[in-house]
């Protein structure tokens, strides 16, 4: 079965739209979110997705009870769960997944798990730690990188392949960027939990 695990989406409607399109040719069955949704808009979008969404919550989530109202209509195809990581077995392999990275190495040596995927400090990694696969595919966003990214997961192969999207944009403009600059602001600089 391929898997498409996103995160990141930070209110970047465009890009989502684009991963939607893109990510067709791959036949997806199962789309993982490591969140940071933003606003529940996004969240409007990954209810009418072709394939189910299933979900943890992040950081940057700011109106949960929207986004969980919007993910019970009827028609939605966006499952929520209630916490910032969760496991979950799909076609026979045990996935775990954390918006944070500070999990993925304790649940990588745990032996429990065939993949770990994770988030949340905005770094593209993709490693094997004992024989667990534990990757972070970057963010859709762009905002904190400018890269846009999303991965494909196998779960016959237990391997997975970070896929740029076509198209994308970032909404951190050159302008946004010179303010930053300005007020002596620097990305990947704050402290992250990191792997």
């Amino acid at each position: 079965m391929k898997i498409a695990i996103i995160s990141d989406i930070h209110d970047n409607a465009h890009n989502l739209v684009m991963f939607f399109e893109q990510v067709k040719k791959y036949n997806v069955e199962k789309i993982l979110f490591l969140w940071d949704y933003a606003w529940a808009a996004i969240a409007w979008l990954l209810c009418a997705s072709p394939v189910p969404v299933f979900s943890i919550w992040g950081n940057n989530d700011w109106d949960k009870c929207l986004i969980t109202k919007f993910s019970l209509k009827e028609w939605s195809n966006l499952e929520v769960w209630f916490d910032t990581f969760d496991s979950i077995e799909v076609d026979g392999r045990k996935l775990f997944l954390s918006h944070y990275p500070m999990l993925a190495k304790p649940m990588a040596k745990s032996g429990d798990f065939d993949a770990v995927f994770y988030w949340h400090n905005h770094e593209k990694i993709k490693d094997i730690i004992w024989s667990c696969l534990v990757l972070n595919p970057w963010e859709i966003g762009a905002y904190k990188t400018w890269l846009w990214t999303y991965a494909i997961y196998d779960t016959k192969t237990n391997d997975a392949e970070i896929i740029e999207i076509e198209n994308g944009i970032t909404t951190n403009t050159q302008i946004s960027q010179d303010k930053f600059k300005e007020i002596k602001f620097e990305f990947n600089k704050q402290k992250w939990h990191s792997l």
